[in-house]
């Protein structure tokens, strides 16, 4: 069985784009060959910044003989009917066979489809996969029609086995394969031939080739970090610029040079962000002082002065860089230390959302929603209102305008130059997050109000114009939104009810967006809804102390809670997708989603969580069947009588012993619970229930609950609910599947 060695050699390929183009050349290649009926034992791509390979071992020799039998028409049928099946398959009529049907005599056809060589479906494959390559971009050059991420210069392609290697003939719009290639551009010009993977990958290696792109990241951490070591520094990890720098150079030389002393002071994430963004270069750290005081570039060959050149050419355009980042930070901190807060101002001039209003009108309702929020959380209000104000001040600083991804960051190093304490200063930073499931999530009181206040404040706004995120498109990121609500509350423990507050902001945004309110009866709708919880207590004691309310304000008392449950629902929607990580089952989030005060997402995690751990045991399991039987049998005898047999059975009527010991039971059960779902120790009531099964099992095996005597019947009836509304103040069980 042959070995196969494909290689695709153009101009240099983006670095984003390799990884990706050697999987999809394996994928498109093997798919091709195993639907033309080969087979393969082992498949390998590679990559370089201008090579493309796939090596492929134990190739079949050539594509089964398949046989197939047809049926066709019956020896009676029209003659045009048998001339249309033997069209179809290419036979003549002696080569068909009569046999003997249920239908009479018929035609049988036996079609054999001969086996063809690799070499031949090879040179069908290829062609196809490379002029229908999903290049993220591509280009066509010269008159042809072929379209490539750069020019194509030359394919290998050949078959190796025992016998020798042989070269599989075909052509792309005029280039024809060979059996050569080239190495590095320039230390080793020139093409070579190859006879398969091993001598290919040995010969690259000799031309100052590394075939691997992970043996090239590995050989530029390796001799970087060491580089760094022996200098008494260590080299800030960046796996995702090691990974592109991998992709940018054939025969990687690492070198390290020094940052000039002007530039030192520069925080280190404005040195590593400008290194990183326009040099690729990797900062090198002081571990004693934190302070970036080298860097690290790759070259791509080796030099005769072992790279001085190159390090001289790198440190000119570094400093002209670093220089403009010096005058950034310079003519920020004056700013800042003059009045911060012209910065926020300037933010009126910046639209958020042409319905939403400017930056300046949104950063006004977080601070709000923030002092709102702080007391709930351990925070002073006035502070959280203050780090709220000054949170996004950096939108408008040079530093963040030059590098957006520093936004944030810049806020806490201008806070803390304006004055304003450590704790608000870094509110400013961490407000952002978390910005995905694996972010890490703030834990100081203030930080966490502005962020929550920041997130929710995005939410309802969004929600409020009815741009809601909808299939695979969310523009503007609501489900990390959501996603940063609930890894908040629940990173911190919070028990805070959400509808109060996102009540709150739809109004807030509804004043703001619609005019539907003055600022007075803003004020004492907002007042109501801090007192009463949520928007409809408080709208209608509102309406109590106003008589004449405006007809928008009016139109209020639908809106808004129909926005809000909405946004709840989607909140819980998110929830579920997080809990589903850590083993929670969908239905048992909804069994809990289905009782009062889901909106507190923390003690419905707890109450979710103790929930799952109980009927995973086979107290649980147990219960569970009981508490279905009962609510069927129940359900059936609503449905057949029209009655609801909810009213509270009476021991008195109870005839056998089990009988009565469930009553007792329940009694007991109840009057445990309750204690135990105040302080909202759950697993303290799951475990009360659990003690319900035996009376439960003993009463549905003791007692028939459709009894003659239609007392017995109905208060029979009755316990069953009492079942089931003991059962209903832990989770609504009629949701559990199975």
């Amino acid at each position: 069985m042959p070995d196969l060695l494909l290689e695709l050699f153009s101009e240099e390929i983006p670095a984003r784009m390799q990884a990706r183009a050697a999987e999809d050349l394996k994928k498109l290649v093997t798919d091709g060959l195993v639907e033309a009926g080969l087979t393969y034992a082992g498949a390998g791509a590679f990559s370089t910044p201008r090579r493309l390979v796939l090596a492929l071992e134990g190739l079949s020799a050539e594509s089964p003989t398949l046989s197939e039998e047809r049926k066709g028409p019956r020896a009676d049928a029209p003659e045009k009917a048998l001339e249309g099946f033997l069209r179809a398959t290419g036979l003549t009529k002696d080569q068909l066979e009569l046999r003997d049907d249920k239908k009479g005599q018929t035609y049988f056809a036996t079609i054999v489809k001969p086996g063809r060589p690799a070499e031949d479906i090879l040179a069908e494959v290829i062609p196809a996969t490379i002029r229908n390559f999903p290049w993220p971009k591509s280009m066509r050059w010269g008159a042809g029609p072929l379209r490539w991420v750069r020019p194509l210069h030359s394919i290998l392609c050949i078959l190796s086995d025992e016998a020798g290697a042989r070269m599989v003939p075909f052509d792309v719009d005029g280039l024809a394969t060979g059996d050569t290639t080239e190495g590095h551009r320039f230390m080793a010009p020139g093409r070579f031939s190859v006879s398969g993977f091993d001598d290919y990958a040995a010969k690259l290696k000799k031309a100052h080739v590394v075939l691997s792109a992970e043996e090239r990241a590995d050989h530029i951490w390796h001799d970087a970090t060491n580089m760094a070591f022996a200098a008494g520094l260590e080299v800030v990890e960046d796996k995702g610029l090691l990974a592109e720098v991998a992709g940018l150079v054939e025969w990687p030389v690492v070198l390290m040079g020094e940052i000039g002393a002007d530039f030192l002071a520069l925080p280190p994430e404005v040195l590593q962000t400008s290194m990183r963004e326009h040099q690729k270069f990797f900062s090198v750290r002081n571990p004693a002082t934190g302070r970036i005081e080298r860097f690290i570039t790759v070259a791509n060959r080796e030099t005769a002065d072992h790279g001085a050149t190159i390090l001289a050419g790198n440190g000119k355009v570094l400093a002209a860089r670093l220089s403009d980042a010096k005058f950034f930070w310079e003519n920020d901190l004056r700013v800042a230390r003059a009045d911060i807060a012209q910065w926020t101002r300037s933010l009126e001039n910046v639209t958020f959302h042409n319905r939403l209003g400017t930056q300046a009108a949104r950063i006004d309702r977080i601070a709000a929603l923030a002092r709102d929020l702080a007391p709930a959380l351990g925070a002073d209000p006035d502070q959280a209102e203050t780090a709220a104000r000054i949170a996004k001040a950096d939108l408008s600083s040079e530093m963040v305008y030059e590098f957006p991804e520093l936004q944030g960051l810049m806020g806490r190093y201008y806070a803390s130059a304006a004055g304003y304490p450590a704790e608000v200063a870094a509110a400013a930073q961490d407000h952002y997050s978390p910005l995905g499931p694996s972010d890490d999530v703030p834990t100081a009181p203030l930080s966490v109000a502005v962020a929550l206040a920041d997130k929710l404040d995005t939410l309802a706004g969004f929600w409020a114009i009815d741009e809601k995120p909808t299939g695979s498109k969310d523009p503007y990121a609501l489900r990390r939104a959501a996603l940063g609500v609930i890894r908040l509350v629940l990173t911190n423990g919070l028990s805070l009810p959400l509808d109060r507050f996102i009540d709150a902001q739809l109004v807030r945004i509804e004043a703001a967006v619609n005019a539907a309110l003055d600022e007075d009866t803003l004020e004492a709708l907002l007042g109501e809804i801090a007192e009463h919880g949520v928007f409809g207590g408080a709208f209608h004691a509102l309406k109590d102390r106003l008589d004449d309310l405006h007809e928008d304000v009016l139109a209020l008392e639908n809106k808004v809670p129909d926005a809000s449950d909405d946004l709840l629902r989607f909140i819980h929607d998110r929830l579920k997708v997080h809990l589903k990580g850590e083993g929670i089952r969908h239905d048992v989030i909804d069994a809990c989603l289905a009782l009062p005060g889901a909106d507190d997402l923390a003690r419905l995690v707890r109450r979710a969580e103790a929930l799952s751990a109980f009927l995973g045991s086979e107290d649980g399991a147990n219960l569970l069947q009981g508490y279905k039987r009962a609510a069927n049998i129940l359900a059936q005898a609503e449905a057949k009588d029209g009655v609801e047999y909810r009213f509270g059975a009476d021991v008195k009527f109870a005839e056998t012993t089990e009988e009565k010991a469930l009553f007792a039971a329940l009694s007991e059960a109840g009057q445990a619970i309750a204690p135990a779902l105040e302080s909202d120790d759950f697993p303290a009531a799951m475990a009360v229930m659990a003690g319900l099964r035996a009376p439960i099992d003993a009463f549905f095996e003791a007692v028939q609950v459709n009894d003659e005597n239609e007392i017995l019947r109905r208060n029979r009836l009755n316990l069953l609910h009492e079942i089931t509304a003991s059962c209903a103040r832990i989770a609504d069980l009629s949701r559990i599947e199975g």
